[in-house]
């Protein structure tokens, strides 16, 4: 089966919002204003930590080397999201403890799913402050061996922006699935969802619920409980999860054989 790539239609409450654009940072109008909504995750306060970061004059490999050594981050904000055109780039370095302890504490995919107050000073120890904005990491390279992060890159979400954010998938209700309890297996297909988000509601997380699944039943994309304002990037008909029969083993078939009652053997 073929599947269409769904075209992204906003609502009309989203549509004065401007995709990655410094025009936005004004307040929006009464009816674009926008909140996480009773029932649905929203970030946690105690990961509401401001970033600390100091200039960056250049870039390079060395340079990048020089900073780690001195226990910070080679890392730059974006104004647009590929960055290929300099939209209001700021080469910056935060602290590698910092970092490194956020995404110990929150995971991977739930650090690059969170908008921080990133604050940058003058210099080291310096109360100085040079700018602040709003940032959602893109993306973090982390060493192989160490998991120490080796560079981080953020984008601006200044109030009005539009933000692509895989979003991380939690799963809920396996205890009482009846395909789980039959024994079936669970495949998980996704485990982040990318989303279209406004800068002020951008979940934590998405809950799924499996509660009702049964053996050979699936979820897709579309299924997702989300906040209105969140629009999928790509087709909602994307599975995510599955409830898959498991497969007999050869010991189970030994054994069934072996509890089978014996026919009549033929007379001679």
């Amino acid at each position: 089966m073929l599947l269409r790539r769904a075209t992204t239609v906003l609502p009309k409450t989203l549509q004065n919002l401007r995709l990655f654009s410094p025009a936005a940072t004004s307040a929006l109008p009464l009816e674009t204003q926008l909140d996480y909504l009773p029932g649905f995750p929203r970030p946690d306060p105690k990961h509401a930590e401001t970033i600390l970061a100091v200039p960056r004059s250049d870039s390079g490999k060395n340079i990048s080397a020089k900073e780690r050594k001195a226990g910070r981050v080679p890392s730059i904000i974006f104004e647009q999201e590929d960055g290929q055109h300099g939209g209001n780039k700021r080469l910056v370095s935060v602290q590698t403890n910092q970092i490194r302890k956020l995404v110990t504490h929150m995971g991977y995919s739930f650090f690059l799913s969170r908008i921080f107050d990133v604050e940058v000073r003058s210099e080291i120890g310096s109360d100085e402050v040079v700018e602040k904005v709003r940032a959602l990491p893109r993306s973090i390279h982390l060493h192989s061996g160490s998991d120490a992060p080796l560079n981080v890159t953020f984008i601006r979400a200044p109030p009005g922006t539009l933000l692509k954010v895989d979003i991380p998938l939690v799963f809920i209700g396996d205890d009482v699935s009846p395909g789980l309890k039959k024994g079936a297996s669970l495949n998980t297909i996704k485990r982040t969802v990318k989303f279209l988000c406004p800068a002020e509601i951008i979940p934590p997380y998405i809950e799924v619920d499996l509660s009702h699944l049964d053996v050979g039943q699936k979820l897709v994309t579309g299924d997702l409980k989300v906040h209105p304002a969140l629009k999928l990037i790509k087709s909602k008909d994307e599975p995510v999860v599955k409830i898959a029969g498991g497969r007999v083993s050869d010991q189970q078939k030994d054994q069934a054989k072996k509890d089978q009652p014996k026919k009549d053997q033929p007379k001679k």
